[in-house]
Parts: structure tokens; C-alpha cells; sequence
């Protein structure tokens, strides 16, 4: 069983929904002891990094979360489940994340004609290629939506880049860890392939 950690922020059901039209159930909690029990955890999200790990924290979300990456689980971070794991985000000030891998989330700085948000389809580049985008072609369009994106201190866990005024860090992998920036369920057949990978991991 997917496990979809549930914290009140984003729509959590059409990642549910996308894990579902693979062939693949996903179950929705925000249990702590049904995420340390889980076999495969998805954490997505949408809106302030800040809010969101000040909600897992609330919870008593966070111990099972870091357990669970620790212990080999396979973990999935969407978005904002992305910028959680960093130290730090800088959006509307200065806030601690999760520091799960070293790091930062800043404000897209563009050239004239870029607007922010960063919203709409946009090419994966490979720097490393994860499990679970194998069949995925160098190139392939994912969507995105977001203002801020993440830094990481160690630029070995870049997986993807992906360019908006320059290239940023679309999606990162390490080990059991795997977290993009996009949403792969709003990114039709192809993020429906890489929700199938992520379900069929061993």
C-alpha cells in the first residue's frame, strides 16, 4: 500500500486518484503510526513551506516521516514536499524546514519578460536518471507551479534540471529519496509513468 501523508495542505486525492489510474492503491492518513507502518510514502503539498512544516510538526508527522527515509522506505516528495526536506526556506521570511538534506528554497530572480509564478509545462533535463523515471525520454514535458525552488548544498542529488530563466533544480534522488519539483499528477501519460515507477519499486 502507498501511503499519502495527509496535512492539510493540497490536493491530495488527485494524487490519490493518478496512483489509482496506474493500478496502484493509495491510501490517504495522517496517522503517525499508519505513515511508520507504511511500505511506500508520498508526502505532496501545496502552498507555504513554513505553514506546511509548522502543520507536519503539529501532527507529530515529522518523527515518522524522517524514520521512514532513514529505514529505506521509498519516499516520494511532491512540490512543496520537495522544498519541505531542505534547512531552509525563504519564502515570506526566513523559516526551518525539515533538513533532511542540506540546503535552500529562494525566489525565482528573472530576467525581464519571466513572470512568477513559474506555472505550465516545462522540459526535464537529466543529470542523473532515478529509478522511477526509467522509459521517461531525456526532455519529456512535466508540469509545473511555483515561485520558490530549492538549492541543495550537495549538487550530487540533483537528478533533473529543468530551465526558466536559467536552470534550477527540478527533481532531486538520493538513495530510497526521490522528490520533484513538478506535479506527475498533472503531467499526464508521462507523470503517470513515473507514479507507476515510484508504486513498482521493490
Amino acid at each position: 500500500m502507498i501511503t499519502i501523508v495527509d496535512y492539510q495542505m493540497g490536493n491530495l486525492r488527485s494524487v490519490q486518484k493518478a496512483f489509482e489510474k496506474t493500478g496502484h492503491a493509495a491510501h490517504i492518513t495522517s496517522d503517525p503510526k499508519e505513515i511508520a507502518a507504511a511500505t511506500k510514502l508520498v508526502l505532496p503539498g501545496v502552498g507555504a513551506c513554513g505553514d506546511a512544516v509548522d502543520e507536519i510538526r503539529r501532527r507529530d508527522l515529522e518523527g515518522p516521516i524522517r524514520d521512514q527515509i532513514a529505514s529505506g522506505t521509498p519516499f516520494l516528495g511532491i512540490c512543496l514536499g520537495l522544498q519541505m526536506l531542505f534547512d531552509v526556506s525563504y519564502e515570506g521570511g526566513e523559516h526551518e524546514g525539515l533538513g533532511i538534506l542540506p540546503g535552500k528554497v529562494v525566489k525565482f530572480e528573472l530576467p525581464h519578460g519571466y513572470k512568477v509564478p513559474h506555472m505550465g509545462w516545462n522540459q526535464a533535463n537529466f543529470i542523473h536518471r532515478p529509478p522511477i523515471f526509467e522509459g521517461i525520454d531525456e526532455g519529456t514535458n512535466f508540469y509545473f507551479v511555483h515561485s520558490y525552488y530549492v538549492v541543495p548544498e550537495n549538487e550530487d542529488v540533483v537528478a533533473i534540471t529543468a530551465d526558466y530563466g536559467g536552470p534550477f533544480c527540478a527533481a532531486v534522488w538520493k538513495d530510497n529519496l526521490y522528490a520533484t519539483q513538478f506535479h506527475p499528477e498533472k503531467s499526464q501519460q508521462a507523470g503517470l509513468s513515473v507514479l507507476k515507477n515510484f508504486a513498482q519499486l521493490a
